[in-house]
């Protein structure tokens, strides 16, 4: 059963339609709401999961009368997809922003009590991302109610499981690259799509991508006190360690660099091996974690390290199936896009830039599907996942003017 709107201050605010187009309402509501990614850790009910908030979406949608699903990507966690048909449109876009937020262990405030204090609103999810997830419904509403004239079709994108696998976001590319023309909600392939993250609202149309991975030396246990009988998996692994940090440092000048997202890089996360200090180990791992640039492929980064231990080194090892690969977004699909959300946002009387990003978003996979994807919104990506995370207010209504101006046609 869907959970009611219970907008907080509705006697201030009583008009329906003022609250629905409201960010700062909508956020309040948002934070309120648990959707904690459990991180691929065991637990369910309580804070955990993103059902209360799919649950909300869907009466939000329901009060607009707009076509509305749920796709569920996983056993109890859905994509909410509603759309906005525009008599006479001619391109439709996505508007995606992510329901789940990071853990809440650590905060120094009370993570779902949204609190207004200096132009500032505090609580888990504030900045990542439910402040763009609130700016983006509220234009969303808008452009729903007003209805205007030369205003493209518009798909409100609720995605699950971000902040862990991206399950949500794959699914929802896997069903672009399938397309159905009887689908209610995509009967064609969106012209573009926008990704909503903290970007200070400047306009990332290019980020790193990540692929991590397992690399482990085997060797030979025997008693610790005759190590000659045996072969120690930790020693082999201190030799490629060495050739895996000059091949990090060598990293940028053998694969390159790009423009806005800068240099790839490589770092050894993790290390274990051996059971008892007794006995001469006969495994030993890493955890290594790779930042693609735009244009690398995930396995073929692999492959390259490989090869360059193997021309360096006899210790012989193996690479596991890596447990994350998320690629890096080009911007060679989306310079025209840049270019029009740019526009837009000087025309609310900001200055924003193009930039690069370090970290991973679900424009990535939306690009595969061979659509072209941006990432923009409010909040600075240095509050995100911090202990008091908070979004600035004046941003946040910023944002809601520039994505509803972005969803014209033409720039306005």
């Amino acid at each position: 059963m869907s959970a009611p709107l219970d907008f907080p201050l509705t006697q201030q605010i009583p008009d329906t339609a003022s609250l629905l187009t409201d960010p700062v309402r909508l956020l309040e509501q948002l934070v309120s709401i648990p959707s904690v990614n459990p991180m691929g850790s065991d637990v369910d009910g309580g804070i955990y999961h993103e059902h209360r908030l799919t649950d909300w979406l869907l009466d939000f949608f329901q009060q607009l009368d707009v076509p509305c699903e749920v796709q569920e990507v996983l056993p109890g966690r859905c994509n909410v997809l509603a759309r906005l048909d525009i008599p006479g449109a001619t391109r439709t876009v996505v508007l995606d922003a992510h329901q789940d937020t990071v853990p809440v262990e650590g905060m120094t405030i009370d993570p779902f009590d949204p609190v207004i204090r200096n132009g500032r609103l505090y609580g888990r999810g504030a900045c990542d991302v439910k402040g763009g997830m609130a700016a983006m419904l509220a234009a969303f509403a808008q452009l729903a109610m007003d209805r205007p004239a030369g205003a493209s079709n518009v798909v409100m994108s609720c995605t699950c499981d971000e902040e862990y696998t991206a399950k949500g976001a794959i699914a929802l590319s896997d069903r672009w690259k399938q397309l159905d023309t009887s689908d209610p909600i995509f009967p064609t392939l969106p012209d573009v799509c926008v990704v909503a993250e903290p970007t200070d609202l400047h306009v990332v149309p290019a980020h790193l991508g990540v692929v991590r991975w397992k690399l482990q030396t085997l060797g030979r246990a025997c008693h610790s006190s005759r190590p000659h009988e045996g072969l120690n998996a930790i020693y082999l692994m201190a030799e490629l360690i060495r050739w895996i940090q000059q091949y990090a440092d060598e990293l940028p000048e053998l694969v390159g660099e790009h423009p806005l997202c800068g240099k790839p890089t490589l770092s050894v996360g993790r290390i274990n091996g051996g059971v008892s200090v007794n006995i001469v180990p006969a495994e030993c791992e890493v955890e290594i974690d790779r930042r693609l640039i735009p244009g690398e492929d995930p396995h073929q980064a692999m492959e390259h390290l490989s090869s360059y231990l193997q021309a360096r080194s006899s210790v012989p090892f193996r690479m596991l199936t890596p447990w994350v690969i998320a690629p890096a977004l080009s911007d060679e699909e989306s310079v025209a896009w840049s270019d029009r959300l740019l526009f837009e946002i000087e025309q609310t009387g900001e200055s924003r830039e193009k930039q690069g990003a370090w970290y991973c978003t679900n424009a990535a996979s939306f690009a595969t599907a061979g659509v072209p994807s941006l990432v923009f919104g409010p909040g600075s990506i240095a509050q995100a996942h911090t202990a008091d995370e908070w979004i600035d207010l004046e941003q946040l209504q910023r944002a809601k003017e520039i994505y509803a101006r972005f969803c014209m046609e033409s720039p306005v």
